[in-house]
């Protein structure tokens, strides 16, 4: 784990401390690297309530209510899925924030219009939420750090 991300994940705890939430994640193509980085901080038990590692479309439903019809219509990487990944964390936790990826970390993986690097991400805090969808260069390894970067950096705009 990179210190940029060891440094975010520590301004996040902070921020959420501050602000009394608690924070929830949903990780598909980060695979728990969020979960991760947050939980490298002491005395994140104060602000971290859970993680879903959801990879599977079918795990994507069950464990976090995305419709299996938005992800036929969408695809599981898209700006609706990752929304409702973000609001299902929320539903299915006692988190008060919920942060969300995912994403086409390669090598494999490409379909037309979503090349590798292809990440999307969902915010979702009381009743709003914001999605973003970026194409990150690099190897899986650096796909994947980027991602956690950029998710806990939205998280931290997101809740100050």
């Amino acid at each position: 784990m990179t210190n940029d991300i060891l440094d975010l994940a520590t301004q996040v705890g902070r921020a959420l401390e501050a602000k009394r939430l608690v924070l929830a994640t949903a990780e598909s193509c980060t695979g728990g690297g969020v979960s991760q980085a947050i939980t490298e901080i002491a005395g994140s038990t104060g602000w971290f309530d859970c993680g879903f590692v959801t990879y599977s479309n079918a795990s994507k439903a069950e464990l976090l209510d995305v419709p299996p019809a938005l992800i036929a219509q969408f695809g599981s990487v898209s700006e609706e899925v990752a929304g409702k990944m973000a609001e299902g964390a929320l539903s299915n936790s006692t988190a008060d924030v919920a942060v969300s990826t995912t994403g086409i970390a390669g090598p494999t993986g490409a379909v037309p219009g979503k090349p590798v690097g292809t990440v999307c991400f969902g915010w979702s805090r009381g009743g709003t939420t914001l999605t973003e969808r970026l194409v990150f260069q690099g190897d899986r390894k650096a796909v994947r750090e980027q991602t956690v970067a950029h998710a806990l950096r939205g998280l931290l705009r997101f809740i100050e």
